[in-house]
């Protein structure tokens, strides 16, 4: 098996998909990508068994359809070092021996047997098929990943809800502490969902962005496979119930506040930095078209307290919150000012952006956090 390929295009394609490569595997061959060579089409596959990525893109001078896995580590440590060149590429088919051959060298490697490669799961016939744009399905992992958990007991938290049982894409995300929801008006009124893992969602975050082209999503009980122009992505889902997250979101919200956004988050960064290193807590003062934001850390004597405008003629409230993830639903918001809606001090408030971008609905919850005061 022979070919020629650009330096910068193969490093390109190999570290987007390496992304799924543990740095421990419980098997020998999975620390390898397997390529496959099929007339003058290149595949590069990488798996954990759970997660399993493949790009294919053209090369020159094809010469021997054939497979071998090559460790990924060293690899790819080779490649960052070349400048922009052809790279001749020589396997022997019987023993695996790999050549590269650059303007100014000759590199060896000794490669597996890609036939140990594990095999793509296949999905049933009763699997479930919708087309997203691209951007659509960047833009709703870009939202919502950031509010997925880390929770061993409760491992339904650890994705991102798809829900298409309505006239829409909902995509949710929750840790117990702040949730986001998102609506997204495209026709998957296919009346079940997925929830989808964090590492394939930030794999697919990161080739999504260079996509134009539709994905193509399928999906069964087990797997769910996302058909890029160059990539192919097939994932476990994550197994059980998400919770239902409509009966944590407060209905009746008297209060709102309007407030610009990057003064609104500028001020809280400036403010944490005095707040409690443990709790991270913040208080709202909301009092007559201004937000008077106070942290304080009893342990060092150090406090801080900044007025800012808003729009806000109700009763005056005091609320808490953990800033760091204010902070962090505030830097998932595009709209230049957000809408805070509160009840009293215990309930959850709701942020949202003033104006939604087009076909999109967006909601973030947060959890309040108890004042001694």
């Amino acid at each position: 098996m022979k070919f020629v390929v650009s330096s910068t295009n193969l490093l390109g394609h190999l570290q987007s998909i390496s992304r799924v490569i543990n740095s421990k595997n419980t098997m020998a061959i999975l620390d390898n990508v397997l390529f496959e060579l099929e007339g003058n089409m290149l595949s590069l596959t990488a798996s954990d068994l759970e997660t399993t990525a493949i790009t294919r893109f053209e090369v020159d001078n094809a010469e021997e359809n054939g497979k071998v896995a090559i460790n990924t580590k060293m690899l790819l440590d080779t490649l960052r070092e070349f400048s922009e060149q052809p790279l001749l590429f020589e396997i022997n088919n019987e023993n695996f021996e790999l050549i590269i051959s650059s303007e100014n060298g000759k590199y060896t490697f000794i490669g597996k047997n890609g036939g140990e490669f594990p095999q793509l799961p296949d999905l049933s016939e009763e699997a479930h098929n919708l087309s997203i744009p691209s951007n659509v399905l960047y833009g709703t992992i870009n939202k919502t990943l950031f509010c997925t958990a880390d929770d061993e007991l409760r491992p339904v938290m650890n994705g991102i809800y798809f829900d298409m049982t309505g006239e829409r894409l909902t995509a949710v995300a929750t840790d117990a502490h702040k949730l986001v929801r998102l609506h997204t008006n495209i026709n998957a009124q296919l009346g079940t969902g997925f929830i989808l893992p964090k590492k394939p969602a930030t794999l697919l975050k990161n080739i999504l962005a260079k996509e134009e082209n539709e994905v193509q999503v399928t999906f069964d009980s087990k797997n769910i496979r996302f058909a890029l122009t160059n990539y192919t992505v097939v994932c476990l889902q994550v197994e059980g119930r998400f919770p239902n997250y409509n009966a944590v979101i407060p209905q009746n919200n008297p209060r709102k506040v309007i407030v610009d956004r990057a003064t609104f988050t500028n001020a809280l960064k400036r403010v944490s930095v005095f707040a409690n290193q443990s709790s991270n807590l913040i208080k709202l003062n909301l009092n007559n078209n201004a937000i008077e934001i106070s942290a304080q850390d009893i342990d060092f004597s150090t406090s801080a307290e900044e007025t800012i405008n808003c729009q806000y003629n109700d009763e005056p409230m005091n609320i808490g919150f953990k800033s760091t993830f204010l902070i962090d639903l505030l830097n998932n918001i595009s709209s230049s000012d957000v809408v805070m809606e509160l009840s009293d001090p215990s309930r959850a408030g709701l942020i949202l952006p003033f104006e939604n971008e087009e076909n999109e609905d967006l909601l973030m919850l947060l959890m309040p956090m108890l004042l001694n005061d």
